[in-house]
Protein backbone atom coordinates (compact mmCIF):
# COMPACT_ATOMS: atom_id res chain seq x y z
CA UNK A 1 0.00 0.00 0.00
CA UNK A 2 1.59 3.75 -0.99
CA UNK A 3 1.85 6.07 1.42
CA UNK A 4 -0.93 8.10 0.06
CA UNK A 5 -3.03 5.59 0.00
CA UNK A 6 -2.55 4.88 3.79
CA UNK A 7 -2.44 8.96 4.44
CA UNK A 8 -6.02 8.97 2.62
CA UNK A 9 -7.36 6.19 4.27
CA UNK A 10 -6.40 7.64 7.78
CA UNK A 11 -7.87 10.86 6.73
CA UNK A 12 -11.34 8.82 6.18
CA UNK A 13 -11.27 7.34 9.77
CA UNK A 14 -10.26 10.20 11.24
CA UNK A 15 -13.12 11.75 9.80
CA UNK A 16 -15.62 8.92 10.68
CA UNK A 17 -14.14 9.45 13.75
CA UNK A 18 -14.83 13.39 14.09
CA UNK A 19 -18.45 12.69 12.75
CA UNK A 20 -19.34 9.73 14.94
CA UNK A 21 -17.77 11.53 18.02
CA UNK A 22 -19.70 15.14 17.05
CA UNK A 23 -23.04 15.84 18.91
CA UNK A 24 -26.19 14.89 17.40
CA UNK A 25 -27.83 17.77 17.43
CA UNK A 26 -25.15 19.60 15.19
CA UNK A 27 -27.69 21.57 13.22
CA UNK A 28 -30.95 23.58 15.00
CA UNK A 29 -34.12 21.58 15.32
CA UNK A 30 -36.54 21.11 12.85
CA UNK A 31 -38.98 21.66 15.49
CA UNK A 32 -37.46 25.62 16.22
CA UNK A 33 -39.05 27.40 13.32
CA UNK A 34 -37.34 29.36 10.15
CA UNK A 35 -39.05 32.98 11.50
CA UNK A 36 -37.33 32.44 14.94
CA UNK A 37 -33.96 31.65 13.55
CA UNK A 38 -34.27 34.53 11.04
CA UNK A 39 -35.11 37.11 13.66
CA UNK A 40 -32.40 35.47 15.54
CA UNK A 41 -29.70 35.57 12.80
CA UNK A 42 -28.70 32.22 12.43
CA UNK A 43 -29.26 29.17 10.01
CA UNK A 44 -29.91 25.81 10.32
CA UNK A 45 -25.89 25.00 10.50
CA UNK A 46 -25.71 26.79 13.64
CA UNK A 47 -24.50 25.40 16.92
CA UNK A 48 -26.74 24.66 19.87
CA UNK A 49 -24.55 26.86 21.61
CA UNK A 50 -24.76 29.68 19.31
CA UNK A 51 -28.53 28.99 19.51
CA UNK A 52 -28.88 29.45 23.11
CA UNK A 53 -26.65 32.59 23.26
CA UNK A 54 -29.22 34.25 20.63
CA UNK A 55 -32.14 33.14 22.42
CA UNK A 56 -30.95 33.86 26.25
CA UNK A 57 -29.76 37.12 25.15
CA UNK A 58 -33.47 38.42 23.58
CA UNK A 59 -34.81 37.19 26.08
CA UNK A 60 -32.94 39.06 28.84
CA UNK A 61 -33.25 42.33 26.94
CA UNK A 62 -37.02 41.66 26.78
CA UNK A 63 -37.84 40.72 30.26
CA UNK A 64 -38.03 43.72 32.63
CA UNK A 65 -39.96 46.01 34.95
CA UNK A 66 -41.69 47.34 31.82
CA UNK A 67 -42.47 50.51 30.70
CA UNK A 68 -44.44 50.93 33.31
CA UNK A 69 -41.58 50.21 35.54
CA UNK A 70 -42.34 54.15 37.70
CA UNK A 71 -45.58 53.60 38.58
CA UNK A 72 -45.11 50.09 40.77
CA UNK A 73 -42.91 48.32 42.98
CA UNK A 74 -42.25 44.51 43.68
CA UNK A 75 -43.92 43.00 46.71
CA UNK A 76 -41.36 40.40 48.89
CA UNK A 77 -43.49 37.51 47.11
CA UNK A 78 -42.54 38.83 43.46
CA UNK A 79 -39.06 37.63 43.99
CA UNK A 80 -40.35 34.19 43.66
CA UNK A 81 -42.20 34.94 40.83
CA UNK A 82 -39.91 36.67 38.47
CA UNK A 83 -36.65 35.82 40.14
CA UNK A 84 -33.78 36.83 37.32
CA UNK A 85 -35.27 40.85 38.02
CA UNK A 86 -35.60 40.45 41.94
CA UNK A 87 -34.33 37.28 43.90
CA UNK A 88 -32.30 38.13 46.63
CA UNK A 89 -30.79 35.15 48.24
CA UNK A 90 -31.14 34.37 51.88
CA UNK A 91 -28.21 35.53 54.01
CA UNK A 92 -26.64 32.10 55.24
CA UNK A 93 -23.00 31.65 54.90
CA UNK A 94 -22.73 28.12 54.02
CA UNK A 95 -20.26 26.90 51.49
CA UNK A 96 -22.17 23.57 50.28
CA UNK A 97 -20.95 20.62 48.50
CA UNK A 98 -23.74 18.32 46.05
CA UNK A 99 -23.84 15.89 48.19
CA UNK A 100 -24.34 18.56 51.25
CA UNK A 101 -27.60 20.54 49.67
CA UNK A 102 -29.30 16.80 49.51
CA UNK A 103 -28.04 16.22 53.07
CA UNK A 104 -29.18 20.09 54.75
CA UNK A 105 -32.17 19.70 52.57
CA UNK A 106 -33.74 16.39 53.61
CA UNK A 107 -33.90 18.21 57.06
CA UNK A 108 -35.56 21.59 56.12
CA UNK A 109 -37.60 21.15 53.36
CA UNK A 110 -37.90 17.55 53.11
CA UNK A 111 -40.70 18.04 50.29
CA UNK A 112 -38.24 19.25 47.99
CA UNK A 113 -35.85 16.42 48.44
CA UNK A 114 -38.87 14.01 47.80
CA UNK A 115 -39.83 15.51 45.00
CA UNK A 116 -36.45 15.49 43.13
CA UNK A 117 -35.66 11.74 44.01
CA UNK A 118 -38.56 11.07 42.12
CA UNK A 119 -37.77 12.88 39.18
CA UNK A 120 -35.99 11.88 36.03
CA UNK A 121 -33.18 14.13 37.31
CA UNK A 122 -32.35 11.90 40.05
CA UNK A 123 -32.82 8.47 37.80
CA UNK A 124 -30.65 9.47 34.95
CA UNK A 125 -29.15 5.50 34.85
CA UNK A 126 -32.70 4.25 35.62
CA UNK A 127 -33.85 5.87 32.51
CA UNK A 128 -30.76 4.41 30.58
CA UNK A 129 -31.49 0.71 31.30
CA UNK A 130 -35.41 1.28 30.20
CA UNK A 131 -35.58 -1.49 27.33
CA UNK A 132 -36.73 -0.09 24.24
CA UNK A 133 -40.78 -1.17 24.21
CA UNK A 134 -40.91 1.20 27.45
CA UNK A 135 -42.94 4.01 27.00
CA UNK A 136 -40.71 6.27 28.62
CA UNK A 137 -37.58 5.00 26.38
CA UNK A 138 -37.32 8.08 24.28
CA UNK A 139 -35.94 10.10 27.42
CA UNK A 140 -32.57 8.50 26.41
CA UNK A 141 -32.55 10.56 23.36
CA UNK A 142 -33.66 13.69 25.49
CA UNK A 143 -30.57 12.55 27.88
CA UNK A 144 -28.19 12.09 25.25
CA UNK A 145 -29.54 15.74 23.43
CA UNK A 146 -29.12 17.59 27.27
CA UNK A 147 -25.65 15.93 27.33
CA UNK A 148 -24.59 16.94 23.42
CA UNK A 149 -26.11 20.74 24.36
CA UNK A 150 -23.66 21.19 27.93
CA UNK A 151 -20.57 19.61 25.69
CA UNK A 152 -21.29 22.32 23.10
CA UNK A 153 -21.60 24.96 25.62
CA UNK A 154 -17.77 23.71 27.61
CA UNK A 155 -20.33 22.45 30.48
CA UNK A 156 -19.31 18.56 29.70
CA UNK A 157 -16.53 16.43 28.98
CA UNK A 158 -16.79 14.46 25.72
CA UNK A 159 -16.25 11.19 27.39
CA UNK A 160 -18.34 12.11 30.62
CA UNK A 161 -22.39 10.96 31.12
CA UNK A 162 -24.53 13.38 32.85
CA UNK A 163 -24.60 11.25 36.55
CA UNK A 164 -27.47 13.64 37.49
CA UNK A 165 -29.63 16.99 37.45
CA UNK A 166 -29.04 17.85 41.36
CA UNK A 167 -29.65 21.01 43.74
CA UNK A 168 -26.59 22.34 42.77
CA UNK A 169 -26.74 22.10 38.54
CA UNK A 170 -30.19 24.41 38.96
CA UNK A 171 -29.60 26.61 41.97
CA UNK A 172 -25.71 27.02 41.56
CA UNK A 173 -24.65 26.16 37.94
CA UNK A 174 -24.24 22.96 35.53
CA UNK A 175 -21.65 20.74 36.91
CA UNK A 176 -20.17 22.89 39.58
CA UNK A 177 -19.09 20.93 42.87
CA UNK A 178 -19.96 23.39 45.24
CA UNK A 179 -20.79 26.91 45.77
CA UNK A 180 -21.79 29.54 48.57
CA UNK A 181 -25.22 29.98 49.56
CA UNK A 182 -25.26 33.75 49.32
CA UNK A 183 -22.77 34.29 46.50
CA UNK A 184 -23.52 31.77 44.51
CA UNK A 185 -27.56 30.41 45.17
CA UNK A 186 -30.41 31.90 42.53
CA UNK A 187 -33.45 30.69 41.37
CA UNK A 188 -33.73 29.36 38.57
CA UNK A 189 -35.36 30.85 35.59
CA UNK A 190 -36.40 29.60 31.77
CA UNK A 191 -32.50 30.56 31.02
CA UNK A 192 -31.41 27.91 33.29
CA UNK A 193 -33.84 25.40 32.51
CA UNK A 194 -32.92 26.08 28.82
CA UNK A 195 -28.92 25.56 29.22
CA UNK A 196 -29.94 21.83 29.25
CA UNK A 197 -33.18 21.98 27.43
CA UNK A 198 -32.14 24.17 24.40
CA UNK A 199 -34.32 23.18 21.88
CA UNK A 200 -37.42 23.35 24.00
CA UNK A 201 -36.45 26.67 25.46
CA UNK A 202 -35.98 27.84 21.75
CA UNK A 203 -39.28 26.31 20.98
CA UNK A 204 -40.79 28.01 23.68
CA UNK A 205 -39.38 31.28 22.92
CA UNK A 206 -40.35 31.45 19.25
CA UNK A 207 -43.75 32.45 19.99
CA UNK A 208 -42.68 35.79 19.94
CA UNK A 209 -41.55 35.59 16.22
CA UNK A 210 -44.69 32.85 14.45
CA UNK A 211 -47.65 35.32 16.01
CA UNK A 212 -47.34 38.13 14.02
CA UNK A 213 -50.77 39.57 13.53
CA UNK A 214 -51.72 40.65 9.76
CA UNK A 215 -54.01 43.60 10.47
CA UNK A 216 -52.12 44.50 14.10
CA UNK A 217 -55.07 43.26 16.37
CA UNK A 218 -51.96 42.35 18.48
CA UNK A 219 -48.39 43.15 19.27
CA UNK A 220 -46.26 40.43 17.79
CA UNK A 221 -45.92 37.74 20.42
CA UNK A 222 -49.21 38.75 22.36
CA UNK A 223 -51.21 36.78 23.78
CA UNK A 224 -48.34 34.02 24.34
CA UNK A 225 -46.50 32.28 27.59
CA UNK A 226 -43.59 33.86 26.05
CA UNK A 227 -44.46 37.26 26.13
CA UNK A 228 -47.05 36.85 29.53
CA UNK A 229 -45.01 38.72 32.24
CA UNK A 230 -44.51 41.78 29.87
CA UNK A 231 -47.75 42.04 29.03
CA UNK A 232 -48.97 42.08 32.95
CA UNK A 233 -46.48 44.49 33.47
CA UNK A 234 -47.44 46.64 30.93
CA UNK A 235 -50.96 47.06 31.91
CA UNK A 236 -51.96 50.42 33.01
CA UNK A 237 -54.56 48.68 35.30
CA UNK A 238 -52.11 46.41 36.72
CA UNK A 239 -49.67 49.25 37.49
CA UNK A 240 -52.40 51.49 38.86
CA UNK A 241 -53.78 49.20 41.48
CA UNK A 242 -52.75 50.57 45.21
CA UNK A 243 -53.42 47.37 46.24
CA UNK A 244 -50.54 45.31 45.17
CA UNK A 245 -51.22 42.12 47.02
CA UNK A 246 -54.14 41.57 44.83
CA UNK A 247 -52.40 43.11 42.16
CA UNK A 248 -50.06 39.68 42.57
CA UNK A 249 -53.00 37.15 41.73
CA UNK A 250 -52.57 38.55 37.84
CA UNK A 251 -48.92 38.38 38.38
CA UNK A 252 -49.02 34.47 39.71
CA UNK A 253 -50.51 33.41 35.88
CA UNK A 254 -48.57 35.38 34.40
CA UNK A 255 -45.14 34.16 34.96
CA UNK A 256 -44.34 31.28 32.56
CA UNK A 257 -41.79 34.28 30.65
CA UNK A 258 -39.97 33.55 33.86
CA UNK A 259 -39.87 30.39 34.56
CA UNK A 260 -41.26 26.76 33.33
CA UNK A 261 -42.19 25.10 36.48
CA UNK A 262 -46.13 26.63 36.46
CA UNK A 263 -46.25 24.05 33.63
CA UNK A 264 -43.44 21.48 35.14
CA UNK A 265 -43.98 21.72 39.00
CA UNK A 266 -40.90 21.56 41.29
CA UNK A 267 -38.96 19.81 41.86
CA UNK A 268 -40.37 16.51 40.14
CA UNK A 269 -40.44 18.66 36.87
CA UNK A 270 -42.91 15.78 35.65
CA UNK A 271 -44.10 15.28 32.14
CA UNK A 272 -46.63 13.04 32.88
CA UNK A 273 -48.22 16.14 35.07
CA UNK A 274 -47.55 18.32 32.31
CA UNK A 275 -49.58 16.49 29.71
CA UNK A 276 -52.85 16.63 31.91
CA UNK A 277 -55.41 19.29 31.52
CA UNK A 278 -55.19 19.58 35.15
CA UNK A 279 -51.41 20.78 34.94
CA UNK A 280 -53.16 24.07 32.92
CA UNK A 281 -56.17 24.54 35.06
CA UNK A 282 -54.50 27.00 37.67
CA UNK A 283 -54.35 29.64 35.09
CA UNK A 284 -56.59 29.06 32.77
CA UNK A 285 -60.19 28.91 34.65
CA UNK A 286 -62.25 31.78 35.77
CA UNK A 287 -64.33 34.51 34.38
CA UNK A 288 -62.05 35.27 31.29
CA UNK A 289 -60.36 32.50 30.98
CA UNK A 290 -62.35 29.36 31.55
CA UNK A 291 -61.08 26.92 28.73
CA UNK A 292 -60.21 24.51 31.77
CA UNK A 293 -64.30 24.51 32.87
CA UNK A 294 -65.35 24.67 28.89
CA UNK A 295 -62.68 21.37 28.36
CA UNK A 296 -64.00 19.47 31.02
CA UNK A 297 -67.72 19.68 30.22
CA UNK A 298 -67.27 19.32 26.72
CA UNK A 299 -67.51 15.58 25.22
CA UNK A 300 -63.50 15.29 25.02
CA UNK A 301 -63.44 16.29 28.72
CA UNK A 302 -65.92 13.43 29.89
CA UNK A 303 -63.99 10.61 27.87
CA UNK A 304 -60.76 11.79 29.67
CA UNK A 305 -62.48 11.99 33.00
CA UNK A 306 -63.90 8.31 32.08
CA UNK A 307 -60.69 7.06 30.70
CA UNK A 308 -58.11 9.09 31.26
CA UNK A 309 -56.95 6.77 33.97
CA UNK A 310 -56.45 3.65 31.77
CA UNK A 311 -53.88 5.81 29.16
CA UNK A 312 -50.26 5.54 30.01
CA UNK A 313 -49.08 9.28 30.31
CA UNK A 314 -45.67 8.12 30.14
CA UNK A 315 -45.92 8.01 26.34
CA UNK A 316 -45.01 11.32 24.62
CA UNK A 317 -47.84 13.55 22.80
CA UNK A 318 -46.77 12.31 19.85
CA UNK A 319 -47.01 9.02 20.29
CA UNK A 320 -51.02 9.49 23.04
CA UNK A 321 -52.71 7.96 20.79
CA UNK A 322 -50.82 4.69 19.04
CA UNK A 323 -49.08 3.86 22.51
CA UNK A 324 -50.86 5.54 25.08
CA UNK A 325 -53.88 4.80 23.96
CA UNK A 326 -55.30 8.34 24.38
CA UNK A 327 -59.15 8.40 22.88
CA UNK A 328 -59.81 11.91 22.84
CA UNK A 329 -57.47 15.77 22.79
CA UNK A 330 -56.66 17.06 25.84
CA UNK A 331 -55.07 20.66 25.97
CA UNK A 332 -51.93 19.43 25.20
CA UNK A 333 -52.54 17.39 22.54
CA UNK A 334 -54.14 20.19 20.66
CA UNK A 335 -52.37 23.10 21.23
CA UNK A 336 -48.84 21.78 21.16
CA UNK A 337 -49.55 20.10 17.86
CA UNK A 338 -48.63 22.28 14.60
CA UNK A 339 -48.97 20.69 11.14
CA UNK A 340 -48.15 16.95 12.61
CA UNK A 341 -45.41 18.15 14.58
CA UNK A 342 -45.19 19.12 18.32
CA UNK A 343 -43.28 21.74 20.05
CA UNK A 344 -43.35 24.03 23.09
CA UNK A 345 -44.76 26.87 20.44
CA UNK A 346 -48.50 26.77 21.74
CA UNK A 347 -49.68 29.37 19.46
CA UNK A 348 -49.25 28.71 15.69
CA UNK A 349 -52.71 28.06 15.22
CA UNK A 350 -53.79 30.82 17.31
CA UNK A 351 -56.70 32.48 15.50
CA UNK A 352 -59.31 34.24 17.71
CA UNK A 353 -56.37 34.31 20.60
CA UNK A 354 -57.46 35.55 24.16
CA UNK A 355 -60.41 38.17 23.40
CA UNK A 356 -62.72 37.89 20.19
CA UNK A 357 -61.52 41.46 18.54
CA UNK A 358 -64.27 43.09 16.06
CA UNK A 359 -60.25 43.82 13.96
CA UNK A 360 -60.41 39.73 13.86
CA UNK A 361 -63.80 39.14 13.44
CA UNK A 362 -63.64 41.33 9.92
CA UNK A 363 -60.62 39.51 8.89
CA UNK A 364 -61.54 36.18 9.05
CA UNK A 365 -61.56 35.53 5.21
CA UNK A 366 -57.56 36.73 4.96
CA UNK A 367 -54.77 34.08 4.01
CA UNK A 368 -53.09 34.18 7.79
CA UNK A 369 -56.88 33.11 9.30
CA UNK A 370 -57.50 30.64 6.77
CA UNK A 371 -54.28 28.91 6.71
CA UNK A 372 -54.74 28.53 10.91
CA UNK A 373 -58.10 27.22 10.24
CA UNK A 374 -56.45 24.41 8.12
CA UNK A 375 -53.99 24.13 10.66
CA UNK A 376 -56.51 22.96 12.83
CA UNK A 377 -58.47 20.98 10.84
CA UNK A 378 -55.37 19.01 10.30
CA UNK A 379 -55.93 18.83 14.57
CA UNK A 380 -58.95 17.78 14.69
CA UNK A 381 -59.27 15.58 11.72
CA UNK A 382 -56.87 13.31 13.78
CA UNK A 383 -60.31 11.83 15.29
CA UNK A 384 -62.83 13.36 13.06
CA UNK A 385 -63.65 13.82 9.24
CA UNK A 386 -62.13 16.82 7.66
CA UNK A 387 -65.49 17.81 6.66
CA UNK A 388 -66.48 17.54 10.22
CA UNK A 389 -63.90 19.51 11.78
CA UNK A 390 -64.44 22.48 9.18
CA UNK A 391 -68.04 22.61 9.50
CA UNK A 392 -67.71 22.81 13.09
CA UNK A 393 -64.76 25.44 13.20
CA UNK A 394 -66.88 27.74 10.58
CA UNK A 395 -69.87 26.95 12.58
CA UNK A 396 -67.84 28.20 15.82
CA UNK A 397 -66.57 31.03 13.94
CA UNK A 398 -70.18 32.40 13.08
CA UNK A 399 -71.19 31.95 16.68
CA UNK A 400 -68.25 34.03 17.82
CA UNK A 401 -68.66 36.77 15.18
CA UNK A 402 -72.62 37.18 16.68
CA UNK A 403 -71.34 37.52 20.37
CA UNK A 404 -68.73 40.30 18.90
CA UNK A 405 -71.63 42.22 17.27
CA UNK A 406 -73.23 42.24 20.62
CA UNK A 407 -70.46 43.68 22.14
CA UNK A 408 -69.76 46.14 19.46
CA UNK A 409 -73.73 47.48 19.36
CA UNK A 410 -73.49 48.30 23.47
CA UNK A 411 -70.01 49.88 23.02
CA UNK A 412 -71.66 52.46 20.73
CA UNK A 413 -74.18 52.83 23.73
CA UNK A 414 -71.72 53.49 26.34
CA UNK A 415 -69.41 55.68 24.65
CA UNK A 416 -72.24 57.61 23.35
CA UNK A 417 -73.30 57.78 26.98
CA UNK A 418 -70.07 59.16 28.08
CA UNK A 419 -69.18 61.49 25.00
CA UNK A 420 -72.65 62.98 25.83
CA UNK A 421 -71.46 62.85 30.04
CA UNK A 422 -74.72 61.21 31.32
CA UNK A 423 -72.89 58.63 33.19
CA UNK A 424 -74.17 58.86 36.56
CA UNK A 425 -72.02 61.64 38.23
CA UNK A 426 -69.91 61.97 35.70
CA UNK A 427 -70.24 65.81 35.74
CA UNK A 428 -70.18 65.67 39.83
CA UNK A 429 -68.70 62.49 41.09
CA UNK A 430 -66.18 60.80 38.59
CA UNK A 431 -62.48 60.97 39.64
CA UNK A 432 -59.81 59.94 37.18
CA UNK A 433 -58.37 56.66 38.00
CA UNK A 434 -54.98 56.03 39.59
CA UNK A 435 -52.31 56.77 36.54
CA UNK A 436 -50.88 55.36 34.86
CA UNK A 437 -54.63 54.26 34.10
CA UNK A 438 -57.22 56.66 31.81
CA UNK A 439 -60.32 57.49 32.27
CA UNK A 440 -62.37 55.44 29.76
CA UNK A 441 -66.02 54.08 29.65
CA UNK A 442 -66.63 50.66 30.28
CA UNK A 443 -62.32 50.57 30.72
CA UNK A 444 -60.48 47.44 32.12
CA UNK A 445 -60.25 49.27 35.54
CA UNK A 446 -63.81 48.61 36.35
CA UNK A 447 -63.19 45.57 37.08
CA UNK A 448 -60.21 47.00 39.69
CA UNK A 449 -60.95 49.98 40.69
CA UNK A 450 -63.33 52.19 42.46
CA UNK A 451 -64.01 55.81 43.58
CA UNK A 452 -67.49 57.96 43.42
CA UNK A 453 -69.16 57.11 41.05
CA UNK A 454 -66.13 55.72 38.84
CA UNK A 455 -67.09 53.39 37.36
CA UNK A 456 -70.86 52.95 37.30
CA UNK A 457 -72.91 50.01 36.90
CA UNK A 458 -73.07 50.77 33.01
CA UNK A 459 -69.48 50.67 32.87
CA UNK A 460 -68.97 47.81 35.10
CA UNK A 461 -71.53 46.12 33.32
CA UNK A 462 -69.90 46.77 29.73
CA UNK A 463 -66.47 45.77 31.25
CA UNK A 464 -67.91 42.37 32.04
CA UNK A 465 -69.31 42.29 28.64
CA UNK A 466 -66.46 42.33 26.52
CA UNK A 467 -64.00 41.40 28.61
CA UNK A 468 -65.41 38.03 30.52
CA UNK A 469 -68.81 37.31 28.86
CA UNK A 470 -67.92 37.99 25.38
CA UNK A 471 -64.61 35.99 26.29
CA UNK A 472 -66.62 32.60 27.63
CA UNK A 473 -68.60 32.73 24.59
CA UNK A 474 -65.61 32.26 22.48
CA UNK A 475 -63.84 30.05 24.81
CA UNK A 476 -67.10 27.56 25.00
CA UNK A 477 -67.37 27.19 21.23
CA UNK A 478 -63.90 26.45 20.30
CA UNK A 479 -63.75 24.09 23.36
CA UNK A 480 -67.35 22.36 22.16
CA UNK A 481 -69.19 23.23 25.50
CA UNK A 482 -72.84 23.78 24.45
CA UNK A 483 -74.16 25.03 27.46
CA UNK A 484 -71.18 27.45 27.62
CA UNK A 485 -72.03 29.56 25.01
CA UNK A 486 -75.99 29.62 24.61
CA UNK A 487 -77.48 29.17 28.33
CA UNK A 488 -75.21 28.74 31.14
CA UNK A 489 -72.64 31.06 30.31
CA UNK A 490 -71.64 33.15 27.15
CA UNK A 491 -74.76 34.63 24.84
CA UNK A 492 -76.60 34.69 27.80
CA UNK A 493 -75.37 36.63 30.13
CA UNK A 494 -74.64 38.90 26.84
CA UNK A 495 -78.04 39.79 26.55
CA UNK A 496 -78.20 40.30 29.96
CA UNK A 497 -75.69 42.84 29.53
CA UNK A 498 -77.08 44.68 26.71
CA UNK A 499 -80.38 44.25 28.67
CA UNK A 500 -78.90 46.32 31.46
CA UNK A 501 -77.25 48.98 29.28
CA UNK A 502 -80.51 49.85 27.53
CA UNK A 503 -82.35 50.12 30.11
CA UNK A 504 -79.92 52.56 31.70
CA UNK A 505 -78.92 54.84 28.36
CA UNK A 506 -83.49 55.12 28.40
CA UNK A 507 -83.15 55.69 31.86
CA UNK A 508 -80.35 58.39 31.80
CA UNK A 509 -81.45 59.92 28.50
CA UNK A 510 -85.19 60.48 29.74
CA UNK A 511 -83.50 61.90 33.16
CA UNK A 512 -81.20 64.50 30.97
CA UNK A 513 -84.74 65.32 29.02
CA UNK A 514 -86.53 65.81 32.32
CA UNK A 515 -84.14 67.71 33.75
CA UNK A 516 -83.55 70.17 30.54
CA UNK A 517 -87.49 70.48 30.50
CA UNK A 518 -87.45 71.59 34.26
CA UNK A 519 -84.51 73.55 33.88
CA UNK A 520 -86.23 75.22 30.89
CA UNK A 521 -89.33 75.98 32.40
CA UNK A 522 -87.63 77.32 35.80
CA UNK A 523 -86.01 79.97 33.20
CA UNK A 524 -89.01 81.31 31.96
CA UNK A 525 -90.58 80.91 35.73
CA UNK A 526 -87.77 82.74 37.06
CA UNK A 527 -88.19 85.35 33.61
CA UNK A 528 -91.95 85.96 33.98
CA UNK A 529 -91.74 86.70 37.70
CA UNK A 530 -88.78 89.25 37.11
CA UNK A 531 -90.95 90.92 34.22
CA UNK A 532 -94.36 90.84 36.69
CA UNK A 533 -92.08 92.36 39.51
CA UNK A 534 -91.14 95.41 37.14
CA UNK A 535 -94.82 96.08 36.55
CA UNK A 536 -95.96 96.64 40.37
Amino acid sequence: MSIRTSSFLLVLVLGAALVAAAPASAKIWESVPDEQIQALGLNRDSSPKELFDAVEKRWRAQFTKGKLAKWWEPIELDQYLAPTLFYKPPEVDIEATRAQCVECHTGVTHGWVKSWEKSVHANLDAIRQLPADDARAYKKEIIAEVEDNLRAMGKLDAQTPLKEVGCIDCHMGVGKTSGHHVRDLRLPDRAVCGTCHVRQFAEAESERDTLVWPQKQWPNGHPSHTVDYMANVELETWAALPQREVATGCTMCHTNQAKCDNCHTRHEFSTVEARKPQACATCHNGVDHNEYENYMTSKHGTVYQTHGDQWNWHARLQDAMEKGGQTAPTCQSCHFEYNGKYSHNVVRKVRWAFLPFKSIADNLGHQWFQDRQKAWIGTCSQCHSPRFAKTYLEMADKGIVQGVELVEQSRKVVQKLYDDGLMVGQKTNRPAPPAPEKDAAGGFYSLFLSKGNNPTIVDRTFAEMWEQHVAQHMKALLHVNPGGWTYSAGWSDLIRDQTIINEADTVLREKAALTERLRTLEGASSGGAGSSGKGR
